[in-house]
């Protein structure tokens, strides 16, 4: 199977970590999504990354749908099956990936357009939605399982691109979470590898 991605990107890391976790090998293209490349609009319509090409020619898109793939083909390494734990771990996932959507429509907005054109309100909006949402999560990242699930890879994978692109900017508010990314990178050194980087 062949991954589309980039390093920068929060969600193709939570992929890539996962993988790594199931032990499934993904061959990895770089993918510079401003160029529109073919075969990123052939997979995705989108032109979103990650997407996963299977060798059937087939492709999954978003990263969501990508980790629950590798959930199944793993046989359920990635996802708890109970109700609650199956709960808490789809609900970390979502919120902290939701409060990521958020904090890059604030970078979006100062990266793509003039600073005449930016409306402040919009990115206060989207940075307020962010910060609620990490605090939510600095209350709640110690009742995580101390096996790694998906909550841990979406949560590591997040966080390491809020710090790549917001450092300082949150952290204090949020120890808790600091906390939680500096032991999760001793204790699964793949991170240090598989994390967002420029």
């Amino acid at each position: 199977m062949r991954l589309l991605y980039s390093k920068p990107s929060p969600y193709a890391s939570k992929v890539r970590l996962c993988a790594h976790h199931c032990d499934i090998a993904l061959e990895l293209v770089s993918t510079d999504t401003s160029q529109n490349p073919p075969e990123l609009i052939a997979a995705n319509a989108l032109g979103k990354i990650p997407v996963l090409l299977l060798d059937d020619g087939s492709t999954v898109h978003d990263s969501k749908v990508i980790c629950e793939y590798l959930d199944r083909l793993s046989g359920n390494q990635l996802i708890p099956q109970t109700t609650e734990a199956w709960l808490q771990t789809k609900r970390t996932e979502s919120l902290i990936d939701g409060a990521t959507e958020c904090a890059q429509a604030r970078l979006y907005e100062v990266r793509y357009r003039p600073e005449e054109m930016r409306y402040q309100p919009m990115m206060d909006k989207q940075w307020g939605r962010a910060m609620r949402a990490l605090k939510v999560l600095d209350g709640e990242v110690a009742a995580l399982p101390e096996a790694p699930n998906l909550a841990h890879f979406a949560l590591a994978a997040d966080l390491g691109w809020l710090g790549l692109r917001f450092a300082g900017e949150w952290e204090d508010q949020n120890p808790n979470l600091v906390r939680w990314l500096e032991d999760f990178a001793r204790t699964y050194p793949a991170f240090n590898d598989l994390r967002p980087m420029a």
